[in-house]
């Protein structure tokens, strides 16, 4: 059911309201037989906006909304009385959405704080009734502007998992079982690929009643910056955590070429990647001895701090999170 209510990803359609018409109304009462124009301009069609909301995990409400339709302006009257504006439509949106045009994939904008408001589509201007043009050459326009049509555009919103640690590995590395250990987040675990589907997110415990966030992004596979496996719906994640916990099994042929591929697949993705802190974890450590560690250790990547941890066994992970803790806080403690 988890997995069902969280949606990362939806396209829908948004249509902003048409501006009023402008009035080309002439005042005519019982004292002005001839007088001049009188007409209120048209209101502003209504916009559509995105509203960050650090309360939403998820952009389910907006999986079974294809359509949405802010209201038109109204038009001027006499007396130079505006139309009303439209009623704007606001989409609340989990922080770390990000909108894009369907047609062209030019990227809008990125909601990233809390009431934070982009106008997603702007609503059509209303129209200036006859009053604006009135002049000494023209005392008597008896026209007005129309309102300008709203916009139809169809967006993608897509949601990129915000924490502190997101989880970097091949499937079946041990990141699920990791985050089942250490937080109180309950993920599916299985022994075969692409158990975890959408990314899981879990608050670890610290000393002294602090915390940090981890994500188990869904495992990655070669050529996932192309989109093998869902690589571009998995990756998004990532760019969103401050620091990377590459997990590699124990038993794998080559812990020095995953990790490479690992690596390959965030550069090929966004170079920016790398840039973050990281850290390697080995895990299944609980299926060798002290005498095989020493024999993988020239298999270990260099200049990358590195633990040997047992999520069923429970060995290391204190020290991982020790790690964890420091390497999140280095600029602050800097």
């Amino acid at each position: 059911m988890a997995e069902k209510n969280f949606v990362d990803y939806v396209k829908i359609c948004c249509r902003s309201g048409a501006g009023g018409a402008g009035s080309a109304h002439l005042l005519r009462d019982k004292i002005s037989a001839k007088g001049g124009p009188d007409g209120g301009d048209g209101g502003r069609g209504g916009h559509i906006i995105l509203r960050g909301n650090r309360n939403i995990w998820t952009l389910l409400a907006l999986k079974y909304r294809k359509h949405v339709i802010a209201k038109d302006g109204g038009n001027g009257s006499m007396n130079h009385s505006s139309g009303a504006q439209g009623e704007d439509i606001i989409l609340e949106v989990p922080l770390g959405t990000v909108a894009r045009d369907v047609e062209t994939g030019e990227f809008d904008c990125e909601i990233t704080e809390h009431d934070e408001e982009v106008i997603l589509v702007a609503g059509g201007r209303g129209g200036l009734g006859n009053a604006n043009f009135k002049s000494s050459t023209n005392q008597t326009p008896r026209f007005a502007q129309p309102g300008e049509e709203g916009q139809k555009l169809w967006k993608i919103l897509e949601l990129k998992v915000l924490a502190d640690v997101g989880l970097v590995g091949f499937p079946n590395a041990g990141k699920s079982t990791l985050l089942s250990v250490i937080t109180a987040a309950k993920p599916k675990i299985g022994a075969y690929p692409f158990t975890t589907i959408v990314p899981n997110l879990g608050i670890v415990q610290y000393r002294d009643h602090r915390s940090f966030i981890i994500a188990d992004i869904p495992g990655i596979i070669e050529n996932a910056h192309e989109g093998k496996g869902l690589g571009h719906r998995f990756l998004r994640h990532i760019e969103r955590n401050s620091t990377l916990l590459y997990m590699i099994p124990c038993d794998t042929e080559s812990i020095q070429k995953e990790y490479e591929i690992l690596r390959n697949e965030l550069k090929l993705y966004n170079e920016e990647l790398l840039d973050k802190p990281a850290i390697l974890a080995i895990t299944k450590s609980d299926m060798i001895d002290e005498e095989l560690k020493e024999m993988l250790k020239p298999e270990i990547p260099k200049g990358i701090p590195h633990l040997f941890i047992s999520s069923v066994a429970q060995k290391g992970l204190v020290e991982l999170k020790d790690l964890i803790w420091e390497t999140i806080n280095k600029d602050f403690e800097s």
